[in-house]
């Protein structure tokens, strides 16, 4: 058993930890490898507008650590509090604690350790105006934490992940996400799965592709749900997610480059399938 599972079973309570060698601290380290996140169901978010965006989501905490320079801090002390109502471990840490748990020099005062939670696919039944994306073995962190922020901000159901990908809850990806992760739910499945799936699934899945016949501003996004299939950044679409798809859409580029960043061409995408929900402001009445 190792230690951070046996602190999480004693009731919450507040500790200070000074040494990198602490038991927790080794444990909350080894979350930066996916292996042990994969093991522990567990992952890691920095800040403390975050670890309360997370609270307010309904995640699990189960350890919370802060800086010293936080003692006093009303926001800090009141996360604590919740932590331990909680159940959850309260670590009070130094600042050389906390730069070798998030790898950063600067770190923020605050991180959470909170339970993984995904959805099945079986469970993502699609309706009237429903936006999905499915990403098709996404490599970057990066770009999947963005790709889940442009969705959340877009007002996207969730994104599905479709066979090998970056790990949704690696620090690098729920940086990116700048708290996204918490609000836009995540389905993983095999590409067996998922085209089984997507045989059931009644509404419009469109794809971006290379040789798409569609210039992607000429389909009409305001029929029924909306399933937005997103290549592999160096391949593209498979042959059969591509054949999968019941539109192939382009999008035009009038410069040298001969493809977008795939973050960058997913938001392109979905701010056009959203266009009819994300209306002109009229800011003469202002």
């Amino acid at each position: 058993m190792s230690g951070h599972e046996r602190e999480r079973r004693a009731p919450g309570q507040v500790k200070e930890v000074t040494s990198l060698t602490n038991p927790i601290i080794k444990d909350i380290r080894a979350l930066a490898l996916k292996k042990f996140r994969d093991r522990e169901h567990l992952f890691m978010t920095e800040g403390l507008k975050l670890v309360i965006d997370a609270f307010e989501a309904g995640w699990t905490i189960r350890t919370l650590l802060y800086a010293k320079a936080g003692r006093g801090n009303d926001a800090v002390e009141r996360l604590a509090a919740r932590t331990v109502a909680a159940g959850g471990l309260v670590l009070v840490v130094s600042e050389k604690v906390l730069s070798a748990v998030t790898r950063r020099d600067n770190p923020q005062m605050v991180v959470g350790v909170f339970e993984q939670k995904t959805l099945p696919l079986d469970a993502v039944r699609p309706a009237d105006a429903d936006v999905w994306v499915a990403l098709d073995r996404v490599r970057d962190p990066g770009n999947l934490g963005t790709i889940l922020r442009t969705a959340d901000a877009v007002g996207a159901k969730g994104v599905i992940l479709v066979g090998d990908c970056t790990d949704s809850f690696s620090i690098e990806t729920v940086r990116a996400t700048m708290g996204s992760i918490f609000a836009v739910p995540i389905v993983r499945a095999s590409p067996e799965a998922f085209l089984a799936w997507r045989r059931g699934y009644a509404g419009r899945m469109v794809g971006t592709h290379l040789e798409g016949s569609v210039d992607y501003r000429t389909v009409d996004y305001r029929k029924g749900p909306t399933l937005l299939m997103m290549g592999n950044e160096q391949q593209g679409l498979p042959e059969n997610l591509a054949s999968a798809c019941d539109t192939l859409v382009r999008i035009p580029q009038a410069g040298r480059a001969d493809s977008l960043n795939l973050a960058v061409a997913t938001g392109v995408m979905l701010y056009e399938i959203r266009r009819h929900a994300l209306p002109l402001e009229d800011r003469s009445k202002a």
